[in-house]
């Protein structure tokens, strides 16, 4: 096999896969020393290959150093005998001697063998990682392989990549099935022993960003801008949006005609409320709005920085909060600022001054 038509094929592969055939003729100088070494238990001593692709041949040699007393016979020489060999040796000089190991075919076969297939294995997961290596913070389909221990294991690409997605990452109530078809956000790509390896996720806020933008143009055309989002995976997500050409309706846009466009992301997103918050520069607007689907009566700037209290009418309270306090919590991770809801009597109770203002309107 280690012939010429042998090192033809190397150029052949240069071509095709674009791998130089030095770095094909280094693995397999490095390989087939160590496979002449390995066979031969070190009764060689050191091994030298001379590889030599115009002519299509290989050449082991046996290399010892010449010293004044012999320690180690396989890798040492005395000079009494380099010099019978030539005349000029020294101490400290490199005697080669060529050899053929014992079962030479078969070991150079098999070695070049085990060398392409390695590169071209590596060469395909270099690609896959530099296909998916700026693919960080997008959105991708791809099968599920297994489930493991509670982890995703998701083929990414053409199969060569692997997507990982860790129980944090995977939505409470979602199923998961092996040979399903799943879109994922890229959290991360990194390059592992056994290849590229990429941090998918479903439950990122980032999922929902990229979603919009796949399914709203004037997103992706940059007329409607998402100023920001705020989830907890399969219960509500909040976003933010805002358009500065005032005859698009940014509402409109990203909810579509009768609502097809929103249905569809709730729909990929199996049900999860999605709360679609219009963007104000006023930040004390924008935390009123930041609270639907309640009404927000007023929202006052207290002492501190970036905190706020918002009064709402007596019976949407828990509205406003929402169940175990989640409506509350992501009105605050969207807007940046803590908010303190109360209701108007408690308000009142307080002696705090409630000034009528249109500060959201109600939405179920």
């Amino acid at each position: 096999m280690v012939n010429k038509d042998f090192f033809a094929a190397l150029a052949d592969l240069e071509k095709e896969k674009g791998i130089p055939q030095e770095v094909f003729i280094e693995a397999l100088r490095n390989a087939l020393v160590s496979a002449c070494k390995k066979q031969s238990a070190g009764a060689v001593g050191d091994v030298e290959l001379k590889l030599v692709p115009e002519k299509g041949t290989i050449e082991f040699y046996t290399a010892k150093t010449v010293v004044e007393e012999v320690v180690d016979k396989d890798t040492e020489i005395s000079l009494e005998d380099a010099r019978a060999i030539k005349k000029s040796y020294k101490v400290g000089d490199r005697v080669t001697e060529k050899f053929t190991p014992k079962d030479f075919s078969r070991i150079a076969a098999q070695t070049a063998k085990q060398v392409i297939l390695q590169k071209l294995h590596e060469t395909e997961r270099d690609a896959a990682m530099n296909e998916f290596s700026d693919k960080e913070g997008e959105l991708v389909v791809g099968k599920i392989r297994k489930i493991d221990l509670k982890n995703v294991y998701v083929e990414l690409g053409k199969g060569q990549v692997e997507g990982l997605m860790l129980p944090s990452d995977q939505v409470p109530g979602e199923k998961y099935e092996v040979n399903d078809k799943i879109k994922v956000f890229v959290k991360r790509v990194k390059s592992g022993f056994k290849g590229a390896q990429v941090l998918v996720s479903r439950s990122s806020a980032g999922l929902v960003r990229k979603l919009f933008e796949e399914e709203v143009p004037e997103i992706k055309q940059g007329t409607v801008i998402i100023k920001e989002v705020s989830r907890e995976a399969g219960a509500r997500t909040k976003i933010a949006i805002y358009s500065e050409d005032q005859r698009v309706d940014a509402i409109g846009a990203c909810v579509g005609n009768k609502g097809a466009r929103v249905n569809a992301i709730v729909e990929e997103l199996h049900g999860e409320k999605i709360d679609i918050i219009p963007w104000s520069e006023n930040p004390l607007e924008f935390i009123a709005k930041a609270l639907s689907p309640a009404k927000v009566i007023s929202v006052t700037q207290l002492e501190g920085e970036n905190t706020a209290m918002a009064v709402v009418p007596d019976d949407k309270l828990s509205l406003a909060i929402g169940r175990d306090g989640q409506n509350a919590r992501l009105a605050v991770r969207l807007t940046g600022w803590k908010i303190d809801v109360k209701s108007e009597s408690a308000a009142a109770k307080l002696g705090i001054g409630i000034v009528e203002e249109d500060a959201g309107e109600e939405n179920e």
